[in-house]
Formats: C-alpha cells, structure tokens, sequence
C-alpha cells in the first residue's frame, strides 16, 4: 500500500508530471551522484525530455523543473519567488551549483534536450540523466519516468516484476487492499468507515498526531492557494494572454453574497477551483490532488462545504483520507498520468475523490462513498488532455470547476441509494484503464490534437 501522503503532495505548478516530477528526478540523480563519490568528477550534465516531457514541456515549465532539482531543490520546500531568482542567475551565468556540492557551467539551451522523436516505451513521460567527466566520457547515465502526480521512477523500478500488477510497498499495513471490493469487505468485517480503514494504515507509517499534522498542512495549503487566487489580478504566463478571472467572480459574489443561493452553488465551486488552477498555472504552491493539472477541484469542494460556519478539522481530515483511499485505487489499479490516460485519469479522478470525500463527510456508507466516486468518474470517462499551447490554463483551468460542481452532485446522488449501482467502481476505474490504453496518442498531452491544433496561439 502507498500511503494518502504520496497522493497529496505540496509543490508548485503548473504540472506534477511536468514540473514537480523532474524536479524529483534531477534531485535524485545528483544526490546518486555524490552517494557513488562522482559529483567531484563530473565536468556537464545533460538532460532529455522524451515523449511528452518533451512535447509540451516548455508550457509546463519544465527545463526549469529540471534547472531547480540540479540545484537541490525539493518541491515540497522551495520557495516559488527564490526559485525564480536562482534560476535567473543559472540562465544568465549559464552555470549552476549543483545540490550545494559542486558548481559547472550548464547551459539550458543546449544541455536540456527536447528529444521530439524519441518515444519512450515504458511510460510517455521519460526523461534521460547523464553525467559527463571533464574529458566527455559518461560517467553514469539513468533513464527516469515521471509517472503522474509527482510520482517518479528509474526505468529499472518499471520493468520490475509486479505482484498482482500492483506497486511493491516495504510498508506493511493492517488493511491491505487492492481494489474497492476489497476494501469495502474490510469495511463490513470491521464495522469501519473508509477514512478510519485509511487512518489504520497511515499508523503503520508514522504517529496519528504526525499524520493529523500532515493532513492540516495540505488543507492549510490549499486553502491559501485559494486565497492567493482569489486576490491575485493578472494575465497568466506564456503568451495565451489568458486573464485571471477568479478575482472578478469573487469580488461579483462578495458584493451580493445571498442574491441566489441556488445558481451560486455553482458560483462559489468555480470561483474556488479556478483561483487554484490560476494559481497553479502561474507556478505558485499547490497540493497535487491527485496532480497539478487536477489540483482545484478537492480544495474547491472543502472550501464551500467543510470550511467557514462548519469548519471541522475532524471533517477535513475524513474528507482527505477518504479522498486519498480512492486514489489510491486509480493509482494502484490504473494511472493518475494524463500522459497515459488523458484528462481523465486527471480531473476524472479528482472529481471521483471529492465525491467520495464529501460523501464521507455528509455521513455515507461505504457503499454509497464507492457509488459517489464511481459516478464522478463514470461521467468523466473519454476525457481528453489537450492543453493549447502546452499550457496548463485553457481548458485546464474551467474543467476543475466543472468537475468541483461534478463532484459534489456525484455525491448527492450518492446517497439517495443505499443499495449497490448497476456500476462498481471496480469496474469504473477498469474501464477508464482501457479508454486510456486505447485512446490516441495526441489526446494525452501532446498538444497535438483537439483544443491544441483548434485554437489559435496569440
């Protein structure tokens, strides 16, 4: 079992595969470096971007992804305004400290290879490390995957064989689960809901009080990368002009907060998700949930009906463990990579666990916490990832608040159902695995289809 901390991560935007990942990955190959005493002879290190790495990485902000792991830096830490900064200084001294070991000169333009051609065969997202001595020999050279949500592995790790096509864990848990069936058995048997069967085993991995701490931090982050996008007025980086609009909704509805409560809803799901997707498309600090590209629609859902007048830390905490137990599954039994699925192994999945965690907190049963994550994602299947531009905003930034609105309607029909739908989410995730496997290369962005050859570049 992964624990519901590896699904919700903090970095920056504006991709977890694209940015957060390779920070990872560029991080993990200097510190092999100076593990294998090699860092005092390296004399260049060269990078390549493959498959969609390289298609649409320069949207996705991620030479300088690749720029900040060489520095040491960890997503989870850094400091957004810094990181600018220093990677200012890389760009124009065209040199670079790396890890705080050992500074050579590096040159993105050159030394950051967008490898167009090169079709990885394990997963889309490959990017390829070497390390050169000062006479060009290879010193050592890995082949890495970003594989979704700021998940990273050596190609080494993929070609491993998997017990039960899951991910080999050294953790040992309570409730081991490898599908919803399994774990609503294990819910029956011990007369537990979700969230106190996910807590049992995120005990496995560190103190409650440690895990409790952890969990008030993601919400803590989300809810401020809300406030961030609620109060920040500009137009949005790399040359789509696109403007912020979460600023103008949230000053419309502040002005007549109860002028109709029912259109509203709507109102306040999408001023809340697109504050997070525009924050996160101009490279500020978000909780991958399940990644970037996704990252609004879970805070969006928290912000309107767990924080405020009914603000509940005990709440939040259901809605996350609940939520992470459902992405789990995605991403034990499928994939939470729009690379390998398209957008709904993304906003597919955030809207299925925001339906599952608000159903939590509403008071559901298992059953009904599994229908209302099937439904969020059974309406979200075939759903494709074609960013214009390569950027994360159009229509990345809308479809999280449209999945948010998804989500919660998911759960109320939820629960006007006690008994199992026609559709399980077993089979539901099933089946988006298979739409994903089978859908076209240029749907799971590449850029090179739909939305991104239809509309013009400015």
């Amino acid at each position: 079992m992964l624990s519901v901390l590896d699904i919700f991560r903090i970095g920056i935007g504006p991709s977890s595969s694209h940015t957060v990942g390779p920070i990872r990955i560029a991080k993990r190959f200097v510190d092999s470096l100076t593990k294998q005493n090699l860092i005092a002879h390296t004399g260049k290190i060269q990078v390549k971007l493959q498959g969609s790495l390289a298609l649409t990485g320069k949207g996705h902000a991620t030479p300088k992804a690749v720029i900040l792991g060489l520095m040491g830096l960890e997503p989870e830490t850094l400091d957004p305004q810094n990181a600018d900064a220093q990677l200012a200084k890389v760009l124009i001294d065209k040199s670079i400290n790396m890890g705080g070991v050992k500074t050579l000169c590096f040159d993105p333009e050159t030394d950051i290879i967008f490898d167009y051609e090169a079709a990885p065969d394990i997963h889309p997202n490959g990017m390829n490390m070497s390390a050169f001595d000062e006479q060009g020999q290879v010193l050592k050279q890995q082949m890495y995957f970003s594989t979704g949500g700021g998940f990273i592995a050596t190609r080494e790790q993929l070609e491993k064989p998997l017990q039960d096509d899951l991910v080999p864990s050294g953790t040992h848990v309570p409730y081991n689960f490898g599908s919803a069936a399994e774990l609503l058995a294990i819910c029956k048997t011990e007369n537990k809901n979700i969230h106190e069967i996910i807590f049992a085993n995120e005990d496995s991995y560190r103190t409650r009080n440690e895990t409790e701490t952890s969990l008030d931090r993601i919400a803590s982050v989300m809810m401020n990368c809300i406030d961030i996008g609620l109060h920040t007025e500009c137009i949005l980086p790399g040359g789509l002009e696109v403007k912020r609009r979460a600023p103008a909704i949230w000053q419309k509805l502040m002005a007549s907060p109860q002028s109709n409560e029912r259109e509203q809803l709507f109102d306040w799901l999408n001023v809340y998700a697109m504050a997070v997707n525009e924050e996160n498309a101009s490279g500020g600090q978000v909780v991958t949930a399940p990644t970037n590209g996704a990252a609004g629609i879970i805070p969006a859902v928290i912000r309107h009906y767990c924080e405020g007048d009914q603000k509940n830390p005990q709440n939040i905490r259901k809605f996350l463990l609940t939520a992470g137990g459902i992405g789990l599954l995605y991403k034990q039994r499928a994939s939470i990579s729009g690379a390998e699925m398209g957008c709904q192994g993304e906003v597919g999945v955030a809207c299925s666990m925001a339906a599952a965690g608000l159903a939590a907190v509403w008071g559901a049963t298992p059953l009904q916490i599994a229908s209302a994550a099937e439904i969020g994602m059974e309406h979200n299947l075939g759903l494709t990832c074609d960013p214009v531009g390569g950027l994360v905003q159009i229509p990345c930034i809308e479809r999280n608040a449209i999945g948010a609105v998804k989500a919660a309607n998911a759960a109320r029909l939820a629960l006007h159902s006690a008994e199992q739908m026609k559709v399980s989410l077993d089979q539901v995730i099933e089946t988006m695995r298979q739409t994903g496997l089978d859908m076209s290369s240029k749907y799971k962005e590449t850029s090179q289809g739909g939305l991104a050859v239809n509309v013009v570049e400015c």
